[in-house]
């Protein structure tokens, strides 16, 4: 099955914070979407790799995404090594996007770093012919970086208008991991109602900067090219 977006996370629920209204929209569009979690955020303080998966299988349903894997590389271990590569490898092979969406190149969480790092450097050798694993070589189009914990300055801002209760109702699928006063788990910085209240007027907020109603935030490791200036919002 070729993608068109595939977006790649460290631990489920990074894709839906990041660039879950973004997924919601280009569906809407009628684009063909995927999401690869990395590890199964077993690591997690709050709820098991168990109740993750079933609230990652939850949310892609709501999302809309054709297809989810879980590569399991180990929460909070992983490294940019040649197993982990070529892992990604095979994905990217496997179902060929036209633009990959990762990790932050840099956040509060160690593992976001990481996993941008690691999806950045399997993007670029799986395009190298020499490096055989029975599928065609395959380099995306695109590759960008959704913003999580850290207000990272984008290089620029997707419009959701319309999309923004589809992302938090995404987010909110992961019941264990967020706000709940009744449950008995410890607080964790993403437990809060603060935070789970920043999932809106984060998004509110980038909307106001590029005059509509909400926004996500993209970084790219490259220029931006643009056909002309009617191209622009």
């Amino acid at each position: 099955m070729k993608l068109d977006i595939l977006a790649i996370g460290a631990h489920p629920d990074d894709v839906e914070l990041g660039c879950g209204g973004t997924l919601a929209k280009e569906i809407s569009l009628g684009k063909k979407v995927g999401i690869i979690d990395l590890t199964k955020g077993e690591l997690g303080t709050r709820g098991t790799d168990i109740t993750r998966k079933e609230e990652a299988t939850e949310a892609a349903k709501i999302l809309g995404v054709v297809v989810r894997e879980n590569l399991d590389l180990g929460d909070g271990f992983f490294t940019n090594g040649k197993e982990e590569q070529y892992k990604i490898i095979e994905m990217i092979r496997k179902y060929q996007p036209d633009v990959i969406l990762s990790n932050a190149p840099s956040d509060r969480h160690p593992d976001h770093g990481k996993g941008s790092d690691l999806v950045n450097t399997a993007i670029f050798l799986s395009g190298l012919p020499k490096i055989e694993n029975g599928l065609q070589p395959w380099r995306p189009k695109k590759h960008f970086h959704y913003i999580q914990w850290l207000p990272l300055e984008p290089n620029f801002v997707v419009d959701i208008t319309g999309f923004l209760d589809q992302k938090i109702e995404s987010c909110m699928a992961y019941k264990t991991q967020f706000y709940n006063p009744n449950s008995e788990e410890p607080i964790t910085p993403i437990a809060t109602k603060n935070f789970t209240d920043s999932i809106q007027y984060r998004a509110m907020d980038l909307g106001r900067l590029i005059g509509t109603e909400a926004g996500e935030g993209f970084i790219s490791r490259s220029y931006i090219a643009v056909n002309n200036l009617d191209s622009l919002l």
